[in-house]
């Protein structure tokens, strides 16, 4: 373990997390809500804590191991979320537990957006602000600029881009270098959202709510600053943006890229994600519409829109709403919910197992069905003409394994204190698929949950956004063994 490099890199993240403290600072001071002294607070006991990491090793030169890696990037979540909670408890009005303050910060990082607050429209701006800034920083801004400033250190910045996403992510390496990655990927997602908080704007959005809703939309957070959601503003155009922006970003970054320096959009319709997750979100939109029109819950009109939104905010574990999706009749809650399990595509902002995943295993199925009735057939799996090596399809089949034994345990772990089957069964996938809403206690609010279920789902929230192995690794007795 290369202690020195790691809390170099910990205590120079640090120090640039405690800058974002000061645009909710002065949005504070803007509304002179009360609120500054707690982000003034946080800012400088985050800016200290970085530097006394820092100092001691500041000319240590050694190189980032793999293995270092994946604890620099665990640590990258835990300790900003547990630094992000500061504003929470410094705040005397929202009188908040550790745990409530911790599980909101960590949900806000992960781009979860479960909440256990209550009562936003009356809350401070500022505290309003700084929720949606942390989703945008979790979306991707953080882990790129993490990537972009490890060059500056001395490091090579592509072990902890990989460490960061295991698995099948098309073009880890956009660019030559991964600095430049980095900050191609953030130009596109500093421009999506700007993009979209126009479009807010210009649909009816106060500047404030606009800026605020295009973090979590482009991040892909689901946090509002109205406990109503995008539901409160009932505006169709509001409605269409959104569904357009979530859209947008739950496609892999990787194709934004390739047409933003290409000029072309021919790549997207020959992409296999990119078909399955369009031709899925068309499909299950239309069968949710179906149902809500001729159960009689909504006219035509407005069993479109509502069903397309929702399919779309839950399918890419958004999780925003104008509708109590939960109170849908027949199956289209858990329809909905199935849908989130999937996930948005690799390489984007949402969560989910991942549409990539989710189109080998049914590859991979099919084959397995096919060399039932040829035993001596050579049955390759393809994305389109690249042919996907047998090591990926192994790598997919251990993170489901995987995916599903940790559901399962944390699953009976919330049963453990006395939560029913749907609250615990929904609210284990909303937080390890990032999605935020569940179905039972957890449809709106998490805060009448035990404090011992918050932290089982805060770690759920880190396995999701880390994609389950980063953090067991960690968790695994032979990764602390020389």
């Amino acid at each position: 373990m290369n202690l020195p490099v790691i809390l170099r890199i910990l205590g120079v993240l640090l120090m640039l997390f405690s800058f974002t403290q000061l645009p909710p600072l002065l949005v504070s001071l803007y509304y002179q809500d009360g609120v500054m002294y707690s982000f003034l607070t946080t800012f400088f006991l985050t800016l200290l804590s970085g530097f006394v990491l820092w100092a001691p090793v500041m000319n240590n030169k050694q190189e980032l191991r793999t293995r270092d890696c994946f604890l620099v990037v665990t640590l990258f979540w835990t300790v900003l979320g547990s630094f992000g909670s500061f504003p929470f408890i410094f705040t005397a009005s929202l009188d908040m537990s550790v745990t409530d303050a911790f599980f909101e910060s960590i949900s806000g990082l992960t781009t979860t957006g479960a909440t256990v607050l209550s009562g936003l429209d009356t809350l401070p701006r500022s505290i309003l602000y700084y929720r949606q800034q942390l989703q945008w920083l979790g979306g991707m801004g953080i882990i790129a600029i993490a990537v972009a400033i490890l060059p500056m250190l001395g490091i090579g910045g592509m072990q902890l881009y990989r460490a960061e996403s295991p698995g099948p992510v098309k073009d880890n390496k956009l660019l030559p270098r991964v600095t430049e990655t980095a900050k191609a990927l953030l130009l596109i997602y500093i421009s999506l959202t700007m993009l979209c908080a126009i479009c807010y704007y210009l649909a009816g959005m106060s500047v404030f709510d606009a800026i605020g809703h295009s973090f979590a939309t482009v991040a892909i957070g689901g946090f509002s600053t109205h406990d109503a959601s995008i539901g409160f503003f009932d505006h169709r155009g509001i409605e269409i943006i959104a569904t357009i922006f979530m859209f947008i970003s739950g496609v892999n970054f990787a194709l934004h890229f390739y047409a933003w320096e290409h000029k072309s959009y021919k790549h997207y319709l020959k992409d296999t994600e990119f078909q399955f997750y369009t031709a899925l979100l068309v499909f299950i939109s239309v069968v949710t519409v179906f149902f809500l029109y001729f159960s009689g819950t909504y006219p035509l009109s407005e069993a479109f829109f509502r069903g397309i939104f929702e399919v779309v905010s839950i399918s890419t574990t958004t999780g925003f709403s104008t509708d109590d999706f939960t109170a849908w009749p027949t199956f289209l809650p858990f329809l909905l919910f199935y849908m989130a399990i999937i996930g948005a595509c690799a390489g984007s902002t949402g969560g989910g197992m991942k549409v990539i995943r989710i189109v080998l295993i049914i590859k991979q199925g099919f084959r397995e069905i096919e060399k039932l009735i040829h035993p001596n057939a050579v049955v390759p799996i393809k994305l389109g003409s690249q042919r996907v090596p047998d090591r990926v399809i192994e790598s997919v089949w251990g993170f489901f394994s995987v995916y599903v034994m940790a559901y399962m345990v944390m699953l009976l772990a919330l049963l453990s204190v006395d939560l029913d089957i749907t609250t615990a069964f929904t609210a284990v996938g909303a937080s390890i698929n990032n999605l935020g809403p569940g179905l039972g206690e957890v449809a709106f609010n998490y805060g009448g949950l035990p404090a011992a279920a918050k932290w089982i789902l805060c770690l759920g929230m880190l396995l999701g956004r880390l994609e389950v192995f980063t953090l067991l690794v960690i968790l695994s007795p032979h990764f602390w063994r020389n």
